[in-house]
C-alpha cells in the first residue's frame, strides 16, 4: 500500500505543467555584478593604425571644456573703456575735450603731480628759516631768544625773555619783549579772539599796532607805585589792528562807532579770560588809546575793564 501511494503522487506531480522561471533572482547582485550589468556609456575613442597593421585603442578623448562664463556686466557702467589723461603732458583742451566726452569720466589723474624740484626746495628752505626763527617752542611764534634781562630795580627784569616779530602769521610793528607765558597767550587771542573779531574787514588782519611792552617802570607811571607787569615782560599793549587793504582800525578813533568799533570790543571781550589784565577804553584815563593785555594772575580771576 505504501509504494502505491508513493506512485499515485508521482504521477499527479508529471502531469501538472511546470511554472515558469523567474526573470531575475531575489538575491540582490554583488556590486561588481551590478557594475558589469549596467551599459556604461561608450566614449568616442582614437583609432590609430599600428606599424603592423593591428588596430590599436587610445585613451578615450578628454571632454571640450566649458566655455568660461563672462562676467555680469554692471548696467551703470559706463560704456566708453576708462582712460585717465596724463595731466603732466596733456594741455587744458585736452582735459576740457576728455571731460566733455562723458560727464562720469576723471578729468584729471588722481596721481598728484610731481613738484618741480624749485619749487620744493623753496619750501624747504621757507620752512628752515621758520624753524631757526621759531621761539618759545613754537613754529607760529617767531622772533629771537633773549634769554635774562636784567632790570635797574629790583622788581623788573625777565628770566626767559623773547623778541617777538610776528605771531600766528600777524606782524608786529614793532618787536615786542614778553616772556614765553605772554607770547603763547598772545598767539591764542590771535588766533581765537582777533581774527574771529575783525573777520573779512579790510582783507583780514595784517599786523598790530604795538604801542609798548618791556619797560621797567611803575603801573602808570605813577612815583613809588608797584612794579607795572611791562615790567616783567608780562605785558603788551596794542594801539590798532593793520588790515591787509592797508586801512587800520584804531582804538583811539574807532572804539564805540561802526564796524570797527564792535570788531574792538570783541577783540576786548575774548581776551578777557585768556590774560590775567584787559584793559580799554573807559578803564581810566591812561587807556583810552590803546588795550592792555597781561599775564598776571589773580586769585579772584581776570581783572577786565
Amino acid at each position: 500500500m505504501r509504494g502505491l501511494g508513493t506512485l499515485i503522487c508521482l504521477l499527479t506531480l508529471a502531469s501538472q505543467a511546470p511554472a515558469s522561471a523567474p526573470d531575475h533572482s531575489p538575491r540582490p547582485l554583488a556590486r561588481q555584478a551590478v557594475a558589469q550589468a549596467a551599459p556604461a556609456p561608450r566614449p568616442s575613442v582614437v583609432v590609430t593604425a599600428a606599424p603592423d597593421g593591428t588596430l590599436s585603442r587610445l585613451r578615450p578623448e578628454a571632454r571640450p571644456s566649458a566655455p568660461a562664463a563672462a562676467p555680469a556686466q554692471d548696467p551703470r557702467a559706463v560704456e566708453e573703456p576708462a582712460v585717465t589723461p596724463d595731466v603732466s603732458t596733456a594741455g587744458s583742451a585736452l582735459v576740457k575735450a576728455f571731460a566733455a566726452r562723458s560727464p562720469q569720466a576723471i578729468a584729471l589723474s588722481v596721481r598728484p603731480l610731481v613738484r618741480p624740484k624749485a619749487l620744493v626746495e623753496k619750501a624747504m628752505a621757507r620752512r628752515r628759516e621758520r624753524a631757526r626763527g621759531a621761539v618759545c617752542g613754537d613754529l607760529a611764534i617767531q622772533g629771537q631768544e633773549v634769554g635774562f634781562v636784567p632790570g635797574r630795580i629790583p622788581a623788573c627784569g625777565i628770566d626767559n625773555a623773547v623778541k617777538l616779530r610776528s605771531v600766528a602769521g600777524v606782524s608786529l610793528s614793532q618787536q615786542a619783549l614778553v616772556d614765553c607765558t605772554t607770547a603763547r597767550t598772545l598767539k591764542r587771542w590771535i588766533e581765537e579772539g582777533l581774527k574771529p573779531a575783525v573777520g573779512s574787514q579790510g582783507g583780514g588782519v595784517a599786523g598790530l599796532r604795538v604801542a609798548a611792552h618791556y619797560a621797567c617802570r611803575t603801573r602808570n607811571n605813577r612815583p613809588g607805585g608797584k612794579v607795572s607787569e611791562h615790567g616783567k615782560g608780562r605785558a603788551i599793549d596794542i594801539a590798532g589792528v593793520m588790515l591787509r587793504d592797508g586801512s587800520e582800525i584804531s582804538v583811539l578813533r574807532d572804539w564805540g562807532g561802526g564796524a570797527k568799533g564792535r570788531a574792538l570790543k570783541q577783540m576786548h571781550r575774548t581776551a578777557c579770560g585768556r590774560f590775567g589784565t584787559v584793559l580799554g577804553p573807559g578803564s581810566d584815563g591812561y587807556h583810552r588809546d590803546h588795550l592792555h593785555f597781561d599775564t598776571a594772575r589773580y586769585r579772584s580771576g581776570s581783572y577786565c575793564r
